[in-house]
C-alpha cells in the first residue's frame, strides 16, 4: 500500500536572515538551493518569531507554546518529559525521529542525564526525547572539529560543522532509519551564528567584492531610547574573536572605519550562510535520487531574523524587523503549487500544529498555534489571524531592554520596560523608563519614527492597544503596562 503520511525534512539554520536569501530579495548574496525550495513551493513573507533568541524560538518550534507557558524564556532547558512536543507527537504517529546539528534547549546537555536548570535540586531532563537518532553539538559547539553528543557517547570529529551535520543526515537517511515508516529529519545548522567561522571552501568567498551597505546603516536612533542603549553595533562592539584578530589600518577614520567593520562582519557571515545552502542542495539532490521527492515535505527557516548591519547592528533580540521576520520556504508538490508566495501572518507558535496536520495527528490542546496547511496552499480561513504577539524577556543581555509588543500587516506597537524579576543577564545600564514605540510600516517599514502619542495615530494607538491585551489574555501572560 502507498505511504499516505508525507516524510518531513526540517533544515534550520541559526541566525539565517531573510534578507540574505536570493528568494526573498537579498542584493548581497546567492543562495540557488534554498531558492529552489521557494521555487518549487512556497515562500511566506509574513513568517514571525514571537521571542527573537535562538533557545526560545526552538522551544517554541517543538512545542508550539510561549516561552511563558515552556518555561524557557531565555536560555532555560526544555523538559523533555512533556509530552506536547512534535517530535514526540510525530514518533506516536509512527514516523522515524532524527536530529543533526544543534539542539541548544538545555546547556550543558550530556547522554541522556537528567539536566538541572542552574545547578539547583529540581532535575530538569534536557535530553532530546522523541528522537530515535540524534548527534548534537554541546551548547553552541565549534565550528571546525566539534565534538557532538550521540546516544551512543560523545565523539570527537573532523572536519567543518556544516557539511558534517549533512553527512551525518544523509548516512541516517540512506543507511539507518527504518525506511518502512515516514520520516521527521531535524537538520540544524550552527552556521551562522556568531562568530561567522567559515569553512576553508568559502573562506575568499567575496574577497574583492564591496557588499552594499543596509540603508539604515547610519540610523542615529531618534526616539527611541531603547535602541540607542543597544550594545551590538558593527562599528564598535565587536570582538577579536569576531575580527578573527584582525585590525582596521590605522589611517581609516569615520564613514570608512565603519565600512570597513561591515564589511569584515558581513562576508564571514555570508560565507558561513553559503555552506548552509550547500547543505541543502545535497539534501535535495538525495531526495531526488531516491525518489522520495514528491512524498516530502522540505522546510527551510531559522531560529529568528538577524541585523546584517541594519540599524548600524549584527545580533537579534528586538521586535523590529530584521530580527522578527524569519524566512520560511516550502516544498511539498501533492499539495502546494510551485512559486507560490504567501503574505499571511505565520510565527514559529504554528509550526508544530501545522506539520501534525499534514502527518494526521491531532494538535494537543496544549499547543497555542495553529495549523497553516490551508493558508500554505492558498486557502487561508476568514478567520485567519491578523496579528501576533511578541515578547522578549532577556532584559540586559547586548544591553537590550525587556519589551513586549503586538505586529499586524501595517503596523507595530512595543511596550519597553524594567522587569520586576531579574533575568539571568539581571542588567541594563543605563536604565530605561518605561515607554511605548509605535510604527506605520507601510510608510515607514524601516522603523525609523516612533509614531507613538501622534494625533494622526490616535485611532490606530487605541486600537493596537486593544488587540495587545486582547493577545495577552488569549496566551495567559502578564500585562504589566
Amino acid at each position: 500500500m502507498a505511504q499516505q503520511q508525507p516524510n518531513i525534512l526540517f533544515i534550520m539554520s541559526d541566525d539565517h536572515a531573510a534578507h540574505a536569501i536570493t528568494a526573498y530579495g537579498s542584493r548581497i548574496n546567492k543562495t540557488p538551493s534554498i531558492d529552489r525550495i521557494a521555487a518549487q513551493g512556497v515562500r511566506l513573507d509574513n513568517c514571525h518569531c514571537t521571542n527573537s533568541i535562538c533557545t526560545p524560538s526552538r522551544a517554541t518550534i517543538l512545542t508550539g507554546q510561549y516561552g511563558h507557558i515552556t518555561g524557557v524564556r531565555e536560555w532555560q532547558a526544555l523538559d523533555s518529559r512533556r509530552p506536547a512536543q512534535l517530535q514526540k507527537q510525530l514518533k506516536a504517529a509512527g514516523y522515524a525521529t532524527a536530529i543533526f546539528g544543534k539542539w541548544h534547549l538545555g546547556h550543558g546537555l550530556t547522554n541522556n542525564v537528567d539536566q538541572v536548570n542552574n545547578n539547583g535540586p529540581n532535575a530538569v531532563p534536557a535530553d532530546p526525547a522523541g528522537f530515535d537518532d540524534w548527534a548534537l553539538l554541546p551548547g553552541h559547539g565549534r565550528y571546525h572539529d566539534p565534538d557532538l553528543l550521540t546516544p551512543s557517547g560523545r565523539i570527537e570529529t573532523k572536519g567543518y560543522i556544516s557539511d558534517l551535520i549533512t553527512d551525518f543526515s544523509l548516512e541516517w537517511l540512506r543507511n539507518k532509519r527504518d525506511a518502512s515508516k515516514p520520516f521527521f529529519l531535524c537538520v540544524h545548522h550552527k552556521a551562522p551564528h556568531r562568530s561567522w567561522e567559515p569553512g576553508e571552501r568559502y573562506k575568499h568567498l567575496y574577497q574583492d567584492e564591496e557588499i552594499p551597505l543596509p540603508e539604515t546603516f547610519d540610523d542615529d536612533y531618534k526616539g527611541r531610547p531603547a535602541a540607542a542603549l543597544a550594545k551590538m553595533r558593527v562599528s564598535g562592539d565587536l570582538n577579536e574573536r569576531d575580527l578573527k584578530g584582525a585590525t582596521p589600518p590605522p589611517e581609516l577614520k569615520g564613514t570608512a572605519l565603519k565600512n570597513w567593520y561591515y564589511q569584515h562582519y558581513i562576508k564571514d557571515y555570508l560565507r558561513c550562510v553559503a555552506s548552509c545552502d550547500a547543505s541543502v542542495g545535497r539534501l535535495l539532490d538525495y531526495l531526488d535520487e531516491a525518489r522520495l521527492a514528491e512524498n516530502t515535505i522540505v522546510i527551510y527557516t531559522s531560529d529568528q531574523g538577524f541585523f546584517l548591519g541594519d540599524h548600524g547592528w549584527y545580533d537579534k533580540r528586538f521586535i523590529y524587523e530584521h530580527s522578527l521576520r524569519m524566512p520560511f520556504v516550502m516544498r511539498y508538490p501533492k499539495e502546494i503549487p510551485a512559486g507560490s508566495v504567501r503574505d499571511d501572518i505565520f510565527t514559529n507558535l504554528d509550526f508544530a500544529p501545522t506539520l501534525l496536520d499534514y502527518a494526521g495527528v491531532k494538535a494537543p490542546e496544549e499547543m497555542q498555534g495553529v495549523s497553516g496547511r490551508a493558508m500554505l496552499r492558498g486557502q487561508a480561513p476568514a478567520d485567519w489571524q491578523t496579528s501576533f504577539y511578541y515578547r522578549y524577556w532577556d532584559h540586559g543581555g547586548h544591553n537590550v531592554c525587556a519589551h513586549y509588543g503586538v505586529r499586524t500587516k501595517t503596523h507595530k506597537l512595543v511596550y519597553f520596560f524594567t522587569p520586576a524579576t531579574p533575568s539571568m543577564h539581571g542588567k541594563l545600564e543605563p536604565t530605561v523608563a518605561p515607554y511605548w514605540e509605535l510604527y506605520d510600516l507601510e510608510r515607514d517599514p524601516n522603523e525609523l519614527h516612533n509614531v507613538y502619542g501622534d494625533p494622526n495615530y490616535a485611532g490606530v494607538q487605541k486600537q493596537l492597544h486593544t488587540e495587545l491585551d486582547r493577545l495577552q489574555k488569549k496566551y495567559a501572560d502578564v500585562r504589566l503596562h
